[in-house]
């Protein structure tokens, strides 16, 4: 356990958050753990000054550069990817590239035993938070990483919370399965809600700038190269608002109908997360010879390839070392794609029922996503929110064994 308490480098990309500031500039004053210091990079395309339906947002960013100017505490290193000239050009822009702008910079100072928290403009969290984070880094130096517990809150809208809840119990489902069988990969990436330290920041490589999804890979980077919790004490409070600037996740989702979000999130079988399962639990035995596994087919024809472990065999010359790269290569993505593969259209709604039936999970009679009435849907949300945040916890214990407390 580290005596001294390590250096916070706060992280935080703006594109017109001009309304939400005060909030986020409130949330960051009440902390009680002062050893942090913020950075901030206010962007959008260049291109925009010239957007007769955009140059509001420049306008609103020049403005949040202004009053992050008069800002005493904290002590905040504001990056202009905003004004005039200083835009990100169209190849290289987003908010994968604000992310990567940010840790990039922070490099230039940090140290390697310094911990980078990644947040966003529209959250809010308790006046422990910080302190929270940097307790779980120092008591548990074995952990490169925190992917934070999160909760959306209502608006009010009943539309928009609809379309919240439905995104929202899909991604509880989809992680609450993936806590029971104990995959590696059992984390939610969300980029408000991450913290890693600097030296497992570079060892995985560094953020991917992509446009929307690079918190999902850069979590799956520190998942292979150091161990990930996904316990926290303290947890983070997106705001759950339509949103286009990214491609997918919680902004474009609450947009869509339930039409849209049963395609596009759907619940997937509890026998489809059984076969992920029972193929990780086959990645020993693989290294004495070839065995049929639950995701064979699926991994030959999506990797195109006859020959999935012979290479690995080739290049790993013991049982935990091959064990580790099989690992490697059926990522979190792979096991997505997978379950994606097996899903029947029309049966979300059953599965979910049947999950939790299974357990112990109380749906409101007549559950449906469509017509039970937004309260009661909130109230499904919180009974997952507690067996998810139960399964966290379980889940950090499986760093306890000696082998695991050697990694940082």
């Amino acid at each position: 356990m580290s005596s001294t308490p390590p250096h916070l480098h706060v992280a935080v990309p703006l594109m017109d958050e001009l309304e939400n500031l005060p909030t986020l500039v409130e949330c960051l004053n009440q902390q009680t753990y002062r050893n942090f210091c913020v950075y901030i990079c206010v962007n959008q395309p260049d291109s925009w000054w010239e957007d007769s339906y955009k140059v509001h947002v420049c306008q609103s960013n020049q403005s949040t550069i202004e009053h992050l100017q008069t800002i005493e505490y904290p002590p905040i290193t504001i990056i202009d990817r905003s004004s005039r000239g200083q835009g990100w050009d169209a190849k290289h822009q987003g908010v994968g590239y604000a992310r990567k702008t940010l840790f990039d910079t922070i490099l230039q100072t940090a140290s390697d035993g310094d911990i980078i928290a990644s947040l966003d403009g529209d959250s809010s969290f308790s006046p422990s938070y910080f302190s929270s984070l940097t307790e779980q880094f120092s008591q548990k130096p074995y952990i490169s990483a925190i992917a934070v517990p999160y909760f959306h809150p209502l608006s009010g809208n009943e539309t928009t919370d609809r379309s919240l809840l439905r995104y929202e119990i899909y991604m509880r489902h989809y992680l609450i399965n993936m806590l029971l069988i104990g995959n590696p990969y059992a984390f939610t990436a969300i980029g408000s809600a991450m913290a890693f330290r600097v030296e497992a920041y570079k060892r995985g490589g560094g953020i991917t700038p992509l446009r929307g999804g690079e918190d999902f890979y850069l979590m799956q980077k520190l998942c292979k190269t150091g161990n990930v919790s996904v316990f926290n004490k303290e947890i983070m409070y997106p705001i759950g608002r339509p949103s286009q600037r990214v491609p997918f996740g919680t902004g474009p989702a609450v947009m869509k109908s339930l039409a849209e979000l049963d395609a596009s999130y759907p619940f997937y079988a509890t026998e489809s997360f059984q076969k992920v399962r029972q193929t990780f639990g086959l990645f020993h035995a693989l290294y004495e010879n070839d065995l049929p596994t639950p995701m064979t087919d699926f991994l030959c024809q999506q990797l195109k390839t006859d020959n999935l472990w012979g290479p690995l065999r080739k290049n790993f010359k013991t049982r935990e070392l091959f064990a580790k790269a099989c690992s490697e290569r059926v990522d979190g993505l792979r096991i997505l794609q997978f379950l994606k593969s097996e899903h029947r259209q029309g049966t979300s709604e059953r599965n979910f029922a049947e999950f939790c039936s299974a357990n112990g999970i109380e749906l409101p009679r007549a559950f449906s996503f469509e017509k039970t009435p937004v309260e009661q849907l909130g109230e499904v949300r919180n009974l997952l929110f507690e067996k998810e945040m139960a399964l966290r916890k379980k889940h950090d214990s499986r760093f306890l064994s000696n082998d695991n407390k050697k990694k940082c």
